[in-house]
């Protein structure tokens, strides 16, 4: 079987590494394509591929039909928006992803930011710490434990609210559980917000108050949906001074200078 691993984006080297001792290992022969520019080259290397890896890379009906020997596609990461799952189930491709294999990656990045945000973004004007403020994780998922976990560490008072997710659930992780995101946003000086559905995301900021005292809100999108989202927009106090600051790595932050 031949594995085609395409990455415009590409993994590290020993993640490389570790993905072609495993396919080879089984008797597997595997084919990278890193660092493409152009789509036909991926449809010059998906043509006798049986199985396809991907991270971002977008997998369309065109990207389909080329791939004529093709079983199945894994997106390595949570969302999987890139994947035209009509398109995949009408060759009879399978569609996987892998929910919470970044989970810590991006609850690291999430902090990276909060720690940017709450020094005045290394301005060279004192900021504050995020000691002793009050967290608010919205859906709590695999990057938002991660969150909670690194959150501890900083020393701050932890709250939850998912709507799928019992509270007993969240409070066995030592995180304090509310009974709305309302309650949460009313709560917490700092909110992460990880959902998946772009409508979602910008409804839940939008839902914050105006007369609410400004606060910062990380924002993670796992591939799709709330990539593009715009809840950014909404200020929460619109006489405030607000900074967008955009991040490569699909995270985005509401953030107000201290």
């Amino acid at each position: 079987m031949k594995v085609l691993v395409a990455t415009e984006k590409p993994f590290a080297a020993a993640a490389v590494e570790g993905i072609k001792a495993e396919i080879e290992g089984a008797g597997n022969e595997l084919v990278l394509l890193e660092k493409y520019t152009e789509k036909q080259q991926l449809l010059d290397a998906v043509k006798d591929a049986d199985a396809m890896i991907i991270r971002s890379d977008k997998v369309d009906a065109e990207v389909l039909d080329a791939a004529k020997q093709l079983k199945i596609v894994v997106r390595a990461g949570a969302g999987y928006d890139n994947i035209d799952l009509a398109a995949a189930t009408a060759h009879d491709v399978v569609a996987e992803n892998t929910p919470g294999q970044n989970a810590n990656a991006v609850a690291e990045l999430v902090f990276g930011l909060l720690v940017f945000a709450v020094r005045n973004f290394y301005n060279g004007k004192a900021g504050t710490e995020l000691k002793g403020k009050k967290l608010g994780i919205l859906a709590f998922g695999n990057v938002g434990r991660n969150v909670a976990r690194i959150a501890a560490g900083f020393g701050m008072e932890v709250y939850a609210y998912d709507a799928f997710c019992p509270k007993e659930a969240i409070e066995a992780a030592g995180v304090k559980a509310v009974d709305s995101q309302d309650d949460l946003f009313k709560t917490c000086d700092v909110v992460s917000l990880h959902r998946h559905s772009r409508d979602q995301a910008e409804h839940q900021l939008r839902h914050c108050r105006s007369d609410e005292e400004g606060w910062y809100s990380c924002q993670h999108r796992p591939q799709g949906g709330y990539q593009r989202a715009r809840a950014h927009q909404a200020p929460l106090r619109a006489h405030r001074p607000q900074v967008h600051h955009r991040h490569q790595a699909r995270c985005r932050c509401r953030l107000r200078p201290v």
